[in-house]
């Protein structure tokens, strides 16, 4: 099999490539990354020659590109089966669903609580809908839990954990507390080997 490349943008401040990167990461799965500096004069040039759509992550496989977060976690469960997703048919099928309501969902808390892992800015980050959203995410969470039993979403990690990782970082950013019921999932999260790698990747970038 050819090798996988993976094209990100900085992982302090890409919450797209977080995503692809870290469910690829926990399943296993062997992949080669390129980080493309964002918010530099270049930086479109360079994502260009990577990405049809000029935008990151892109999966590269030989000749061929896919350039969406959701369809690259969905071509790699392909080429690795049972590692991305569950194994029950149901709760497979209600990962898909709440991992492609945050692929396109929660805009006002992408708007007001943009990724910045470097940052602390408690009170920033309130504006219209953001509450609606979070809400929505304990909903989720709450939901998902109690139906799986923990300790992630779906027991065993999947790419659900990866798709609302980077939510984790904002609430640290913007000071989101996490009722008592949900903080210990944070907590799992945000200890996971690739989330710390990540992290630590991250706090080098400038």
């Amino acid at each position: 099999m050819a090798p996988l490349t993976l094209v990100i943008g900085s992982k302090n401040r890409s919450s797209w490539s977080l995503r692809p990167w870290l469910a690829l990461k926990e399943a296993g799965i062997p992949f080669r990354e390129v980080v493309v500096a964002l918010d530099r004069p270049d930086t479109a040039e360079v994502i260009a020659r990577w990405s049809p759509s000029r935008r990151v992550p892109a999966l590269h496989h030989g000749e061929l590109v896919i350039w969406d977060s959701l369809a690259i976690v969905e071509y790699a469960a392909e080429l690795y089966p049972d590692r991305l997703w569950p194994l029950d048919r149901a709760a497979r099928a209600r990962a898909r669903a709440v991992s492609a309501e945050m692929h396109a969902g929660f805009a006002p808390l992408r708007t007001f609580c943009p990724q910045d892992l470097h940052s602390r800015a408690p009170g920033p980050g309130d504006g219209p809908g953001v509450a609606a959203d979070i809400a929505r995410i304990h909903e989720i969470w709450t939901d998902c839990l109690a139906r799986s039993g923990g300790p992630f979403l779906f027991g065993a990690f999947c790419a659900a954990d990866a798709f609302y990782a980077p939510v984790l970082g904002r609430f640290r950013t913007y000071g989101k507390s996490l009722p008592p019921t949900l903080a210990p999932y944070a907590e799992r999260v945000w200890a996971l080997p690739g989330m710390q790698e990540w992290l630590a990747a991250a706090a080098t970038e400038t």
